[in-house]
């Protein structure tokens, strides 16, 4: 199909607090068990595309070559004023081009999605979110975690090579 990755990351880079798990979770976490354990391929903003290159041109080249768009909801996410550039490719794909299908991970318990952008709303309305818990933390870095099953439900099926 021309694609290069399984799925094209997006989470919020500005750094609070609460981004110390996000990052930890983005860099480490999803790489070790989606990339490692489950075989799947990852494009994340930091580690595949690089600060000083043409970020506007990489970003959309990159969610083209992508099979998936997985996007963390966070507090942060959904309080930013302005949502960074690739979360509107990303959306604008997934819905005007309906190119791409996207699974959204809520990594913190949010009360209400009012604040998100419509489009992320209409997402969540026809798909839900694949919550993360904090008892997940146990089991983090287990495939067979009901959370990474669920993720990997949603993530391309990976064709066996013979």
């Amino acid at each position: 199909d021309g694609k290069i990755y399984d799925a094209y990351v997006i989470y919020p880079k500005t750094h609070i607090n609460e981004a110390g798990f996000v990052e930890h979770f983005v860099y480490q976490v999803m790489p070790d068990i989606l990339e490692n354990k489950c075989g799947y391929k990852l494009c994340i903003y930091g580690r595949d595309i690089y600060p000083g290159e043409d970020t506007a041109s990489v970003i959309e080249q990159r969610m083209q070559k992508s099979r998936r768009l997985i996007i963390l909801l966070t507090h942060q996410l959904i309080n930013c004023k302005e949502p960074a550039y690739d979360q509107h490719i990303a959306l604008y794909n997934a819905l005007i081009q309906n190119d791409t299908k996207v699974i959204l991970l809520e990594m913190e318990k949010i009360e209400s999605y009012e604040k998100l952008q419509e489009s992320l709303r209409f997402i969540i309305r026809q798909q839900g979110t694949i919550k993360w818990k904090k008892q997940h933390t146990v089991h983090l870095q287990s495939p067979n975690s009901k959370f990474w099953k669920h993720v990997r439900y949603h993530m391309p099926l990976k064709l066996k090579s013979s």
